[in-house]
């Protein structure tokens, strides 16, 4: 077979200027036949050799190129994500047109085959798609629509919108696809771009987008042509925005109840919204504008797919800030930062101070657990001790659990159906979902919750704002993020960081670090420091990580620190907190000396930040 570009393959042997090995397990390709191959490297090529089998050789669709796995590291946990423009430096441009397309036709076969197993018509199947305002949308979405017409999907152009506005599409009449792709990166820079997918039951899981990203290489790695240009079904643009915008302020009159001015329930406040030139400037004209609140201040509605002002995220200082003074500036009553695709959102209280993290988790609890008492709520392994006790002495139930918002979330569900009530499911980085908008991370509902509690406080004639419903939560004296660096190829970088994680498993269960234990909250079959579910359906652990609780003879139990195989970065991410002056200088030097030196990781690892962090307590 003759190559047709330097990227192709070749199913000859080539002998000349090549080595072949055979596949280790951890190599093994998808094949109907289960034949085994030797791997051949000549120049740039990869050469496919079938060595024996006693099954009649055939070769459907299996076609193996290096391409294959740059297409499978575009999966970002239960997204998609990868650079779509040039301008980051180290970086080269890998979710092009073409891959998109694969990745999208993947994804309508994997929907329609879905249908066709739960005994549905699979005719006329819809998928709409909704994007952010970065400026290779336009590009990449019409590459999506050719993988979707490939399919035999019938698709849907949603334009700018927000990623639950995307999962919504599934479930409000009259529209109910059957599924939706959302296309954004976050708080990513303008460069990057994804993909986030939603059936009507809810987000895809890791497990999921991986079947779809490794079907999508193959595609990818044996199609001729490139993008198609040609759609093979009608393109229908919808205006679902506005819908979304009314089921969001119906949500808001209807809880709120106003006995004086029912339709314009937030005359008299004053709302301010920074949008950061993201997807979120919707809320400020569809939802506030139209029940009566004052939006005067409101920062960067515009949508601007290069983000001139700041980074569109809820954590980022500026953006709080910048919220801050508006707030100050207007005497507004309430501050709230979106991010990009407003799947997150923070706010800032009336008095200027900023509410995300621990404190909008908090937030969020006190709201939850008066409307359902005694409530379990989940949320990632970085949160606080402090929160924990906050949410006790409020009778709820807290479980810590893995990193990552899919992965909260979805023990939230898992919990419910155990019989364990969980309302409220929440990620430090802002991410929060409630059982009852159908277990959606949506930054717009967060908020509109808040709004009622605040209506509500002031129809009950109270004097203080939503501060004080956190007033008596303490915050840790230290705490602190700090990142190791895996020295490796970037396709042996996520292999790497597990043995290094697994290596502190076995340290602290061996007892090797005095005063340093695996943690777990104990009330939700889940052990081993907030990571392994102990029943017999354990989830799928999606990235290796352990949170250890920290004691010493003067202090007791002081703080702990969280080790995470990062799903973004060939990294490790190490979080910290204390609740005494150098606790987080003190367990980077046990963690540098006892382990990463003593265990010999380090020599796999850049330990910088932490040796320089603990020498100097500076990050």
């Amino acid at each position: 077979m003759a190559s047709t570009s330097t990227s192709s393959i070749s199913l000859r042997h080539n002998a000349s200027n090549s080595s072949c090995l055979p596949l280790s397990p951890t190599q093994s390709l998808f094949h109907p036949n289960k034949l085994r191959y030797s791997f051949c490297l000549p120049s740039s090529k990869v050469v496919l050799v079938p060595l024996r089998s006693s099954s009649t050789t055939k070769y459907n669709e299996v076609v193996i190129d290096e391409e294959m796995d740059r297409i499978r590291r575009l999966q970002n946990g239960s997204d998609v994500r990868g650079v779509a423009l040039e301008g980051e430096k180290g970086r080269t441009v890998d979710l092009t047109p073409s891959a998109v397309e694969a990745i999208a036709e993947s994804f309508g076969e994997w929907v329609i085959n879905g249908l066709e197993e739960e005994g549905r018509a699979v005719e006329n199947v819809k998928v709409s798609l909704g994007r952010d305002p970065r400026v290779s949308g336009a590009s990449l979405s019409a590459a999506a629509f050719a993988g979707l017409a490939r399919a035999g999907c019938l698709a849907f152009d949603m334009g700018l919108a927000t990623t639950p506005a995307c999962f919504m599409s599934t479930i409000l009449p009259p529209f109910a696809y059957d599924a939706s792709i959302m296309m954004t990166a976050s708080h990513l820079p303008y460069t990057r771009n994804g993909l986030k997918f939603f059936t009507k039951r809810g987000g895809l899981t890791s497990t999921e987008v991986e079947e779809i990203c490794d079907k999508a290489a193959r595609k990818y790695a044996t199609r001729l042509a490139k993008v198609s240009t040609l759609l093979n079904a009608p393109l229908t643009k919808v205006d679902f925005m506005s819908a979304y915008a009314k089921h969001l302020a119906d949500n808001i009159k209807e809880k709120v109840n106003h006995p004086l001015h029912y339709d314009t329930p937030l005359q008299g406040f004053q709302i301010i919204v920074n949008a950061g030139n993201g997807s979120g400037g919707f809320f400020t004209w569809g939802v506030l504008d139209k029940l009566g609140a004052d939006t005067t201040g409101s920062l960067y509605l515009n949508p601007d797919g290069m983000f001139p002002n700041h980074i569109p995220n809820p954590e980022d200082k500026t953006a709080m800030a910048l919220t801050r003074n508006a707030v100050l500036q207007n005497s507004a009553d309430l501050g709230i930062v979106f991010d990009t695709d407003v799947d997150r959102s923070g706010v800032v209280d009336n008095k200027g101070n900023p509410i995300n993290g621990d404190k909008l988790i908090a937030l969020m609890s006190a709201i939850v657990l008066r409307e359902h008492p005694e409530t379990t709520i989940v949320t990632d392994a970085r949160t606080s001790m402090a929160l924990s006790k906050f949410i006790a002495d409020r009778g709820g139930r807290h479980c810590l659990y893995r990193v990552g918002y899919r992965n909260v979330i979805d023990k939230g569900v898992q919990l419910n159906e155990d019989g364990i009530e969980t309302h409220l499911m929440m990620e430090t980085t802002g991410h929060g979902a409630l059982k009852e908008n159908y277990f959606l991370d949506d930054g717009a509902y967060m908020v509109v919750k808040i709004i009622i509690e605040m209506v509500r406080m002031k129809l009950e004639r109270l004097d203080e704002g939503i501060d004080s419903l956190i007033k008596d939560l303490e915050e840790p004296l230290e705490s602190v993020e700090l990142r190791m660096n895996v020295i490796s190829e970037p396709r042996h970088a996520k292999a790497r960081a597990v043995e290094a994680i697994e290596a502190f498993r076995v340290y602290i269960e061996e007892g090797r670090l005095e005063g340093w234990e695996m943690d777990s909250c104990g009330d939700c079959w889940v052990s081993d420091g907030c990571l392994v579910d102990s029943k017999d359906t354990p989830a799928v652990v999606d990235a290796h990580m352990y949170r250890v609780k920290v004691s010493d003879r003067e202090h007791g139990e002081h703080g702990w620190t969280h080790l995470r195989q990062s799903i973004h970065n060939p990294n490790i991410a190490v979080n910290m907190q204390s609740t005494v002056m150098g606790g987080c200088q003190s367990m980077a030097k046990v963690l540098r000396d006892k382990f990463l030196l003593a265990s010999g990781v380090g020599k796999i690892l850049d330990v910088t930040q932490i040796d320089k962090y603990a020498r100097r307590g500076l990050v």
